[in-house]
């Protein structure tokens, strides 16, 4: 989309999403940061869609924005558990600001790896690894053998490596300066 279609594209539309992501958010702040967000979406895709009716802008509009709104709530419940689990230890033991951003992060990491897992290879992770109940165990809760719960959990364990791998990486350069 050249920069002039798109300057018009958001003076035209911009008004409009921030009005309806207010009304569902009551927040002007967090309305006005997710139309934003939206727009930028729409920037960086690699293949700009074509719109050739305003119902269509404004539905891949709210689509976006919907998308947006359903991470942010994510987020902001990883945040409550986060903050709940922090309030339940003594105040010394609580972790500097630095490691509370990196938990975070790794959290809402492992939540976007979970909720891309089918649902009973997460189910079978969280309640293997999580709760530490038997193979046997997870199996009778899912309904299906303690050789598929196996299966389910090699393959969460599988993109936990990939997560632990991508974490790795970005923090090299950190210890390759000191």
């Amino acid at each position: 989309m050249p920069s002039t279609t798109l300057s018009s594209f958001y003076q035209q539309h911009h008004g409009w999403l921030w009005a309806w992501l207010r009304q569902r958010l009551e927040c002007s702040d967090t309305a006005a940061d997710l139309a934003q967000d939206t727009f930028v979406r729409l920037l960086t895709c690699s293949t700009p869609p074509r719109f050739f009716t305003v119902a269509q802008a404004r539905g891949y509009l709210c689509t976006t924005a919907k998308h947006l709104c359903l991470n942010l709530w994510r987020r902001q419940e990883i945040e409550r558990a986060w903050l709940e689990t922090l309030s339940a230890s003594p105040e010394e033991l609580h972790p500097s600001a630095e490691h509370q951003a990196a938990v975070m992060e790794a959290l809402e990491e492992i939540s976007l790896m979970l909720q891309a897992l089918h649902p009973n290879t997460a189910k079978a992770f969280l309640l293997a690894v999580v709760c530490q109940m038997t193979d046997d165990a997870v199996g009778t809760e899912l309904g299906i053998s303690g050789r598929m719960v196996r299966k389910h959990v090699a393959k969460a364990m599988l993109i936990c490596l990939q997560l632990q791998a991508r974490f790795t990486a970005r923090e090299l350069p950190l210890y390759a300066e000191h």
